[in-house]
Order: structure tokens, then sequence, then C-alpha cells
């Protein structure tokens, strides 16, 4: 293997050493410092139930809170009913106390079990959704803590072909406020009105906030992997905002302005508050609660929407966004609400996002259709991602062919200008002139491949579309495929061997060992042959079973490929020494002939 392979086949392992480098979560800083502001709603809720449920002795003073505020009298009980919506995409429930979500459950995407329905609530919590405001005698008030009035009184309702509407409304002072909820059949979307009349008369003049609370519970088996790709996120004057915990205990960041919208997501869901009119700015806030190997593991995520408040007969729309993170459905929205999906390092993203968005998706989405599994999808993309790369690929490779032949007249310049480097220097760029060689021309081209293997990269850790497909015996290609479990765990590999990562691993010792088999020996491409194969299939045994079965068809295509150009450049050279041989003795008949007709003029003069 000639040294561009090995400075290329080196650049490799160390872009991806550093690429999962920086995937790694930092270690956490001490907790005495974490600052638990992400409570702050909850607190309140809570300390009103408190309040509800403690027993107070006469003429005790009154606690102070939310609920001795007099504008708040009529709200201070109640009875909390239950009403279920059913679509068919998902089962959501909402609580007459607080007028707030208190489950919503996708039916056609389960947890890692395969069997308990995802859940985009925390179903810890008083609710998903609710108003905060302040009082005008300082008071903060959480919705999610009143009791309101509903006119339905079925306990389930069936959305079938019509959009059904649910209103719940509660007195404050001489105002009320009225939440109505508008469910869409076929859609994700869920539309929220708010009506608040009589505002100035309980809210302070800053307005009010619509909060999403508790993120979005995690539906992975690999809790670590889906944190990193956990976090709330805003869009403000064209730009994405975002908090991801990461290594951080807490973490808040605060936007003033008009704000296109807000949203908590995990790794394949999201919750997206969308207004409609103008705000005052947005708020993110996160918490983690817990350490990665601990089962209670938990990021908890805030994202506010803050809002003005509203004139009497003002009313405040919202699209609220609750589903899968599919590429389709955020794209109708124009938004940008897919950006929140990371593809890389900035250096890379301005080719790894488009590439992603405008070519893998849309292709592998096809495929899939087409072909009907996922698993066949991606042994066919991989075809084509070779095909296409196919010309960079045949001029790598006869760069390198050229490289070898001119080995012997390299090493001679070396050994002659061993002790002034410009001079050999400049005789080595006056050959590659004469030999019209670039000596970059074996390792560049594989270089370029890389923003695609970058996004290929990125798309398959985190492609709602394969997530819970089965193939062959990877019963889910956005997660690992154990065929062996190990009683003890390794450091960075995890404690099974995954089936598609060994045959990857397998396929490259194959791949590279046709790759050196037309180059001269030397001991340092023996040693990358083997040493650079196990690193892959150690850092790669804990991610996605589609991804390394990409890069396992990709690695056995390549090799295919390999051997095929290897066979073309053989049949030139042949041929070209044949056509060589046959030149000559065309010269030598040739020289004969002349010199025989010159013995004959010779001959004819003497006479």
């Amino acid at each position: 293997m000639d040294r561009n392979v090995v400075i290329a086949t080196i650049l490799t392992a160390l872009i991806m050493f550093v690429w999962l480098w920086w995937l790694a979560p930092p270690p956490p800083p001490p907790t005495t410092a974490a600052r638990d502001s992400l409570q702050q709603e909850d607190t309140a809720a809570q300390e009103v139930i408190a309040q509800e449920e403690a027993p107070t002795a006469p003429g005790a003073p009154l606690l102070a809170g939310p609920l001795n505020d007099t504008l708040l009298a009529a709200a201070r009980n109640g009875r909390a009913r239950t009403i279920t919506i059913e679509t068919d995409l998902y089962e959501a429930q909402l609580s007459t106390k607080g007028a707030t979500l208190v489950s919503l459950k996708l039916k056609k995407y389960k947890q890692y079990d395969f069997e308990t329905p995802v859940q985009l609530v925390d179903t810890t919590k008083p609710g998903a959704l609710s108003l905060v405001f302040t009082t005008p005698t300082n008071h903060l008030v959480d919705t999610r803590a009143l009791y309101f009035r509903t006119a339905t009184t079925a306990d389930t309702i069936r959305v079938a072909d019509e959009p059904v509407e649910v209103a719940f409304e509660v007195p404050v002072g001489d105002g009320r406020i009225r939440q109505v909820y508008t469910f869409l059949p076929g859609d994700y979307e869920v539309r929220l009105r708010v009506e608040q009349e009589g505002a100035a008369t309980f809210s302070t003049i800053e307005g009010y906030e619509l909060v999403w609370n508790g993120g979005v519970p995690f539906a992975e088996r690999d809790r670590d992997d889906e944190a990193r790709h956990s976090g709330a996120f805003a869009r403000s004057g064209g730009e994405l905002e975002k908090i991801t915990l990461d290594g951080q205990r807490t973490e808040e960041k605060r936007l003033a302005g008009q704000v296109d919208w807000v949203a908590v997501k995990n790794k394949f869901f999201t919750a997206v508050m969308i207004p409609s009119g103008e705000t005052r700015g947005a708020e993110l806030v996160g918490e983690r609660l817990g350490e990665p190997e601990d089962p209670s593991y938990w990021e908890d995520y805030a994202a506010r929407l803050l809002m003005p408040r509203p004139e009497d007969g003002q009313v405040d729309e919202f699209r609220l966004y609750l589903g899968p993170m599919e590429y389709f459905r955020l794209a109708r929205y124009d938004l940008g609400l897919y950006d929140m999906v990371d593809y890389g390092w900035d250096a890379f993203e301005w080719m790894t996002r488009p590439l992603a968005k405008f070519v893998f998706i849309p292709l592998f989405t096809l495929l899939g259709r087409l072909l009907g599994n996922y698993g066949l999808a991606i042994i066919v993309f991989a075809l084509l991602v070779k095909i296409a790369l196919y010309p960079l690929t045949r001029a790598s490779f006869r760069n390198m062919a050229k490289m070898r032949e001119l080995q012997p007249e390299l090493e001679a310049i070396r050994e002659k200008y061993a002790d002034n480097p410009q001079k050999q220097q400049e005789a080595l760029m006056k050959l590659y002139r004469e030999k019209k060689i670039n000596p970059l021309g074996g390792c560049l081209p594989m270089l370029l491949q890389w923003p695609v293997l970058i996004a290929l990269w990125q798309y398959f850790q985190q492609s709602l579309i394969v997530r819970q497909q089965a193939f062959l015996w990877a019963k889910d290609l956005s997660a690992p495929d154990p065929i062996l479990h190990l009683p003890f765990k390794i450091p960075l590999y995890g404690d099974f061997v995954a089936g598609f990562t060994l045959l990857m691993g397998l396929s490259m010792i194959i791949q590279m060992r046709i790759q050196s088999a037309s180059t001269p020996s030397n001991p340092q491409t023996k040693i990358l042959t083997y040493v650079f194969p196990v690193f892959i299939f150690a850092i790669f045994n804990r991610l996605s079973s589609a991804l390394n079965l990409y890069y396992l068809c990709y690695n056995i295509f390549s090799a295919i490929q390999q051997f095929w150009i290897n066979r073309s450049l053989e049949k030139e050279k042949t041929k070209a020494a044949v056509d060589g041989q046959g030149d000559r003795r065309a010269a030598q008949k040739a020289a004969r002939k002349a010199a025989e007709a010159r013995r004959r003029k010779q001959a004819r003069t003497r006479r």
C-alpha cells in the first residue's frame, strides 16, 4: 500500500476518533452548584395542592401563596375529571384540573420493549401544558393548580372525519381564562386558543407564559445516547437556539423579542409550540437528574413562550406539533423545525445537512417504500452511493498505480538528495510534473468522500424511518444488534458483541488485503490491515445496526470495486506491454529491411 493510502487511512482513523470524542459527554460538574430553576412552576403548583390538603387551625394566619389571592377564590376547589381523545395516531388525556395534557400516547410507535406506546408527557408532573402569570398582588399562578369547567360531558371522544374542540374555562377575579383545544383527524397537530377576559384585573402588565413542562420522556433502551440527542430548542431571528445539558447539571437560555417556535425533544419525538401572533421572547430551561448509569436517570426540560398581556377580546392562537421527528411532516411548517436534528460540526454541517435533507432522506424513503424492507433499502442505498463515488475511486486507484510505478525513481531521488531536503523536494515536484501525476491524487478523493460519510453517520444514527425496523437478526435497525452478551462491561465497547459490527470489521480486513495485494510489501500497512478494523470494531459496537449494515455493504462493494479496478489496471498494463513488444518488433523488422536495402544498394554500386 503506498504512502498516500497510509496517510488517508490515518486521517480517517483520526477523524473518527475526534468525532467520537466530541460526541462523548464530558464529566459532570459538582452538584452543589446546581440550580433548581426548572422546578419553579411545578413547585408553585405543588404548594397549592399541599395547601388544599393541609388542615388549617382556627384563627391561624393564611399561608402565603396563590390560593390566598381572592382573585382565585372560585378556582380553589373542584373535582378533577379526565377526558380521553382518540385519533388514529394517538390517545390524549386532558384533565379539568389545569386544563392540561396529562398523557399523550402514540399508537404507531412503541418504546424499546416493542409493547409500551411512546409517551410524550411526563406523567410524574401535574400536566404538560400550563399558563403561568403573576397577579397584581405578586402571586405566581400556575394554571395546573386551578380547577376548570368544561361543557364536554363525554369521557371519551373519538376524532374521525372532522376536527373536535374541547373547551375549558375558569373564573379569575372579574375575568376568566378559556382554553380551547382542537384535535385534527390524521394529524399530530393540536391547535390551542387562549382567551383571557379582563386580563388586566388578574395579571400584571408583563403578560403570561405558555409552558411545556417535563420535556419528552425517554423511549429508547440506551438512555445515555438518547440524552445526547435530547434538549430544548427555539427559533429566533432565523437562528436555532438550544440547550442540551452536555455534561451540565442545569442550563437555561432566555430570548427576547419575536420567537417563531419553542420545542422539547428526545431522540425521535418532539413537542413544539408555534405562536400565531407576537411574543415577548422565550425561555429554555434544563436540569439533569441522576447519572447516566442510574435506572432513574432523566433530563428534565421546559420550554416557555413569553406572551404579552392580551387586550379584551384578543385571542392568542397556537399550533402544537406533538409527535415523531418525521422530516416531511416537520418540513410542511416551513419553520426549520427539522434543524433540531444535529448533523455534526459546524465546519461540515453546511454540506451534511443539505445532503441529508435533499438526497438521503428522499432517496432512502423511496427505496424503503419500493422494496418494503429497510434492510434491503440500506443495501441498495450503499450500492448507489458506491456507484456515485466510482469516478473518485477509479481516479484514486489510477493515481496510486502511477505512483507505484514511480517508486524506483522516487527512491533514487531521495537517496541522491538525502542531505538536501530542498533540492529533494524540487526534484520530486519536477518528476511529478513530467509524469503528470498529482501526489495528493491518491488520498484527496478519499477525503472528499468524508462529508457524505459523516452525513450518513448522523442520518442513520437519528433516522426515525429505521426505528424498530427488523432485518435478519437485528430487531431494531436504529439500535445495536447484539448476537452475544458478555458477563462484563468493557469501557466504550459495552457488554455485548454486535453482529453487523463484527461483519463490518471482517469486511474491512478483506478489503484492505485486496487493496494491498497489488502493492509492495510494507510492514506499516500490514499492521494497519489488522489494527484499523479492530479499532473500528471497538468504537462502532454501540452504534445503530443500520449504520453498521451500511458500512458493511459499503466495504463489500468497495472490495468488489477494488478487485475490478485492479484487474482492469493489470489488463491495461499487459496490453501496453504487448503493444510495446509489437512496436519493438515492428521497429526491428523495419531496421532489418532498411539494412538489407542498404546492403543491396552497396552491392549494386560495387558492380
